[in-house]
C-alpha cells in the first residue's frame, strides 16, 4: 500500500513565528499532537509536538509568546506520498518518530502519516513492531540532551 491510501491529507501549518501559543491553539482546535512548521516562503522548516511544548518551553519556565522556531524540532524527516507504506514504517522505526509530513515528488507538504494510521492501514504485526521502536528510549529525536 502507497503512503498516499494511509496518510491523512489536508494538514494544518503553523507559521516559525507564531507564538507557541498559537500553535497549542490550533492543536486544541484540530485535536492534532503535531504540527509541520513553515517560514515565511513557506518552506518546511521543521515540525513542532506537544511535547515540544511541554518539555521544551513549560518544562523551561519560557513565556507563552515564545517563537514556534525556538522549540520546534528542526530535523526535517519526511516520507513521499508515492512509497510504501511498509519501508515509511521501517524508517518511523529507524528515526523514532511518531508521524511524518508526506510530501510530493515536488516537495510540497501533501499529508501527514502517523503511527495511528499504520495501525489502521498496515499489518498488525508491522504496526505493532514500528510502535515497540518508536517508544524505546533515545534515538535522534529525544527530547533528553545527548542521547
Amino acid at each position: 500500500m502507497k503512503v498516499s491510501e494511509a496518510m491523512t491529507p489536508h494538514v494544518q501549518l503553523v507559521g516559525a513565528d507564531r507564538s507557541i501559543w498559537e500553535a497549542a491553539q490550533v492543536m486544541l482546535e484540530l485535536d492534532a499532537g503535531a504540527l509541520p512548521v513553515n517560514d515565511r516562503d513557506g518552506q518546511l522548516v521543521g515540525m513542532i509536538t506537544d511535547r515540544d511544548i511541554a518539555v521544551r518551553a513549560v518544562a523551561e519556565r519560557k513565556s507563552p509568546h515564545t517563537k514556534v522556531r525556538d522549540v520546534m524540532t528542526p530535523q526535517m524527516v519526511y516520507c513521499l506520498e508515492d512509497e510504501e507504506l511498509v519501508d515509511v514504517a521501517a524508517n518511523m522505526s529507524a528515526q523514532k518518530v511518531r508521524r511524518l509530513p508526506v510530501l510530493n515528488r515536488d516537495k510540497g507538504l501533501v499529508g501527514i502519516i502517523s503511527l495511528g494510521d499504520l495501525a489502521q492501514y498496515e499489518d498488525s504485526e508491522i504496526a505493532g513492531r514500528t510502535t515497540a521502536k518508536v517508544s524505546q528510549m533515545g534515538g535522534p529525536h529525544s527530547q533528553v540532551p545527548n542521547s
